[in-house]
């Protein structure tokens, strides 16, 4: 910890030290560091939890991948075994789960592409079908699940949870009326370069 906090200290000292013509960006640095004193300091934080956090969720998914997709793997090439993933909390109970999208000819067709809902633990809440992304989130639930908004065919959709699934083929479902709200939130935003592409 120790080692932690001098490396901060030398950080917001480089930081301070530098040209004032950017106080936006010194202040966002002097924030992050701020935080993660004191977050290391109550024990609340170490270095690397980040990225070891998300190289255990990518890890879950390859592995969840590998079971659902075993009959098609042999058909698919090097190219088609990618997928982006987006973490989302869609219940409310403090734990994200994860939707896994794909973008290669084996997933994808003229309606859209395929992709999955797992929840935090890797279990499969969805598998879902002609889908162009971003998926957005709507302000509705029904239960406890967040409703979503999905294109498809060039429509938003709006799917509801009923029975513990999602409809895994948003183009038979509603077609929303009207803007997507302000509100909504993107996810699996990758054709803008937001989510990182991975192998399995």
């Amino acid at each position: 910890m120790r080692k932690v906090i001098l490396i901060a200290v030398a950080i917001l000292a480089i930081c301070s030290c530098q040209n004032k013509e950017k106080p936006i960006k010194k202040n966002i640095i002097k924030a992050i560091i701020e935080d993660t004193l004191t977050k290391t300091a109550a024990g609340e934080a170490t270095v690397g939890d980040v990225s070891s956090k998300e190289d255990k969720v990518v890890e879950m998914i390859k592995k969840q991948l590998l079971i659902l997709l075993k009959k098609d793997l042999p058909a698919m090439t090097k190219d088609d075994r990618f997928f982006y993933y987006d973490a989302f909390d869609l219940n409310n109970d403090k734990k994200d789960e994860y939707f896994v999208g794909f973008n290669t000819s084996y997933f994808c067709g003229s309606g859209g592409c395929s992709g999955y809902i797992l929840n935090n633990d890797g279990s499969v809440i969805n598998a879902f079908t002609v889908t162009d992304f971003p998926i957005f989130s709507a302000a509705t639930f029904s239960g406890k699940f967040q409703d979503l908004f999905f294109k498809s065919n060039g429509k938003f959709h709006l799917l509801k949870m009923k029975n513990n699934k999602y409809p895994s083929n948003p183009s038979v479902q509603e077609v929303w009326k009207g803007n997507i709200p302000e509100e909504s939130v993107k996810i699996l935003d990758f054709y803008n370069g937001k989510d990182k592409k991975y192998s399995f």
